[in-house]
């Protein structure tokens, strides 16, 4: 069980909302529509969990893409047709999340334009906002501890009392680096095997499965 008074920082896509398949699919094909050869799971499993610009670099360098900015700009436009019309919370999520009495706020390597388009689309918004920190509001994303150190700080509350929850080896490194506990998230769905020991691996201090495993360690109303 997590202490009470913890401040709760949720990563977004992939814990709260289910958005990585939606994007890395949307991603694929725009990469496919500029001459790359990648398939969906390829795209899920290649560049879930990096910031854009991480992601922008290496669909230049490993992939050998060269209309980085029309592509991507192209792929904002399909991603947020998606969003509009499939994007949905993580199974449950959202019951737990209103249940929840203490501090939280979301840490998301996304910008903040993708995140009031896909979090900000569901109900999920209003229990955050406007504790809804990007990667954009400091100089380095996770794995760097800058962005949770930054939620901290806004938040008015010691890294020592923080609980990180993330599906990416990035946010418990950047969790481990702050020095706050964290959470492996594994949704059930997740077509990429291993995930329980990519992120044990990590250093998470648990990782759970699904919304129900995670419900256990939290202090719910």
């Amino acid at each position: 069980m997590i202490k009470p008074d913890a401040l709760i920082i949720f990563d977004c896509d992939g814990v709260l909302i289910d958005s990585e398949p939606i994007a890395s699919r949307t991603l694929a094909f725009a990469l496919q529509d500029a001459g790359i050869s990648i398939t969906p799971e390829e795209s899920l499993r290649v560049f879930t969990g990096h910031s854009e610009p991480h992601i922008r670099h290496m669909c230049a360098e490993q992939y050998g893409l060269d209309d980085v900015d029309g592509t991507f700009s192209r792929w904002h436009i399909a991603l947020k047709q998606a969003f509009a019309t499939q994007l949905q919370p993580m199974a449950e999520m959202l019951e737990l999340v209103a249940g929840l009495a203490q501090p939280k706020c979301v840490a998301s390597n996304s910008r903040v334009a993708r995140l009031e388009q896909s979090l900000g689309n569901t109900p999920l918004w209003a229990h955050f906002a406007p504790h809804v920190y990007s990667a954009e509001m400091v100089t380095r994303p996770k794995p760097a501890p800058d962005l949770l150190l930054h939620c901290a700080l806004k938040m008015g509350v010691e890294p020592s009392a923080c609980v990180m929850i993330d599906d990416s080896p990035h946010g418990i490194a950047a969790a481990k680096a702050a020095g706050m506990a964290s959470i492996g998230f594994v949704d059930p769905n997740d077509p990429r095997p291993g995930r329980h020991e990519v992120l044990a691996a990590s250093g998470a201090d648990v990782v759970v499965h699904g919304t129900r495993g995670l419900a256990a360690l939290l202090p719910v109303a």
